[in-house]
């Protein structure tokens, strides 16, 4: 297992454990969290643990062409319920994705000190988010890593039922107009396998990076 120093540097993918860690310690800095992202991995760790650096074999990714909307969420889109803003509200966000209480979870993996690191990543352009607004209440929303052609999604949070679904999906129909060539997704999930997301082999992700 390798152990981080302060050199911004990661070892090579293909060491990585078998649950795909690939690395512990360091710092969630600009740079770090730019050439983690830009080498396929990704932070993911509990409030008084190392930084913990992954890379899973399997990788979920979603690509926009394959965006999957059932019949019930096309009318739930096309009654216009909720208005979907992009990237004007960031830290709400961000705090409502670290707080919102998530079933047969105990807990938050986003710590303050990521708080802080992606809130930096956001002043300098990289960090984006969506919202989802029920009237002027902020009911859902979403954010991630812009890398020009892949969105690394990290987290998203509801308060009403398909608040976040939706904030999805436009995300998703956002990427594709801007060409983008895939949302990563990061780990598997039925509710992201509803929507049209795949697991891809580490390997395969890695050459769309």
């Amino acid at each position: 297992m390798y152990i981080l120093s302060d050199k911004i540097w990661f070892p090579p993918i293909e060491l990585a454990s078998p649950e795909g860690i690939v690395a512990i310690g360091g710092d969630l800095s600009v740079e770090r969290l730019l050439l983690a992202y830009k080498s396929g991995i990704f932070p993911w760790y509990n409030e008084g643990e190392p930084i913990i650096w992954h890379c899973p074999d399997k990788r979920m990714v979603l690509f926009p062409e394959k965006l999957k909307i059932s019949k019930s969420m096309q009318q739930i889109i096309r009654k216009k319920t909720f208005k979907i803003t992009f990237n004007t509200r960031f830290e709400e966000v961000l705090t409502n994705c670290k707080t919102i209480h998530r079933k047969d979870q105990g807990g938050t993996w986003i710590t303050s000190e990521m708080q802080q690191a992606y809130c930096k990543l956001h002043e300098l352009g990289f960090a984006k988010s969506v919202e989802v607004w029920l009237d002027d209440t902020l009911v859902g929303g979403l954010y991630g890593i812009d890398l020009g052609t892949v969105f690394c999604g990290e987290s998203m949070f509801s308060k009403k039922s398909n608040a976040s679904k939706i904030g999805f999906i436009y995300l998703v129909e956002k990427l594709k107009k801007e060409n983008y060539k895939l949302l990563d997704c990061q780990l598997y999930t039925n509710h992201l396998a509803s929507l049209g997301a795949e697991e891809i082999t580490r390997t395969e992700f890695l050459k769309y990076l």
